[in-house]
């Protein structure tokens, strides 16, 4: 009975950590850890050594769920990085309409010129007014 309470005791301050971690990473670890130590403990049961099967499969696991966790952290900093740098290439400008209504032109910057998104180049960042004709009414 004794050792039951532990290993729920374990498993319950496990999910609590995981449940606070900040990353993909710390998480994947934990979670890694917690089964491990699981498989471990039921192994090492076969064998008589319960304990020694419960820290050997919790180190693994958690070895191996860092490891998968970091690769999604990495992937995850790249996309956003790709979508920062993307957000950074494009500019919105105001054109107003005959109406006094107003309509929201983004332009992406490429090279040293601004294509509008019908495709059309400009040379260098284009006026309100020659967006007009192409934007407005």
């Amino acid at each position: 009975m004794k050792k039951s309470l532990i290993v729920a005791s374990v498993i319950i301050a496990g999910l609590l950590y995981i449940s606070g971690c900040e990353n993909q990473s710390q998480t994947d670890a934990g979670v890694g850890a917690l089964a491990g130590a699981g498989i471990g403990a039921i192994v090492g049961h076969q064998s008589g050594k319960a304990t020694q099967g419960a820290l050997i499969g919790g180190a693994v696991g958690g070895g191996t769920g860092y490891m998968v966790g970091n690769e999604q952290d990495k992937k995850q900093a790249a996309a956003e990085n790709a979508n920062i740098r993307q957000e950074m290439n494009n500019i919105t400008v105001n054109v107003t309409n005959s109406n006094g209504s107003i309509i929201q032109v983004v332009l992406r910057k490429q090279g040293v010129g601004y294509v509008g998104p019908r495709g059309e180049y400009y040379p260098s960042f284009p006026t309100e007014s020659q967006l007009r004709p192409v934007y407005g009414f």
